[in-house]
């Protein structure tokens, strides 16, 4: 990364030692919060050669709002994006069925590609997945 300070969006910690994005939205995630999110993480791939692993904690939601064609133009411009560069792991900890169904339509809709989605219900198996200790999930 460069020497140059970024903004960090609300409720995310970057962990540049662990090549690691982590994200706790709260609230209502929305379009604006995750419009919000994509244009950071695509800042910090132009920035950065390697990719940065990303685990996404939904647990501190009070709702989802978004629809199937929102999350499906963000999966293809995500696809679109991550095509050139290298495979990168980005762990979605989901607690409900609104968090599940929005993950799970990201995963599928970025399926073979460069961007390898997987859902969670347990910490200690994403953190398994992403080669980092499970204490830097409870961030």
């Amino acid at each position: 990364m460069t020497e140059r300070k970024m903004k960090l969006p609300a409720h995310v910690l970057l962990h540049k030692d662990l090549s690691l994005i982590l994200w706790k939205p709260r609230g209502v995630l929305d379009q604006s919060t995750v419009n919000e999110m994509v244009a950071f993480i695509e800042t910090v791939e132009k920035r950065n050669s390697e990719p940065l692993k990303r685990f996404v904690d939904l647990s501190a939601l009070d709702a989802v709002d978004l629809n199937f064609d929102f999350v499906f133009h963000v999966a293809l411009g995500r696809r679109l994006s991550a095509a050139p560069k290298p495979a990168v792991k980005s762990a979605f900890y989901v607690t409900g069925p609104d968090t599940t169904h929005y993950a799970k339509l990201h995963a599928v809709l970025t399926d073979h590609s460069p961007l390898h989605v997987a859902l969670f219900t347990d910490r200690a198996a994403a953190a398994n997945w992403l080669g980092v200790p499970l204490e830097v999930l409870f961030a």
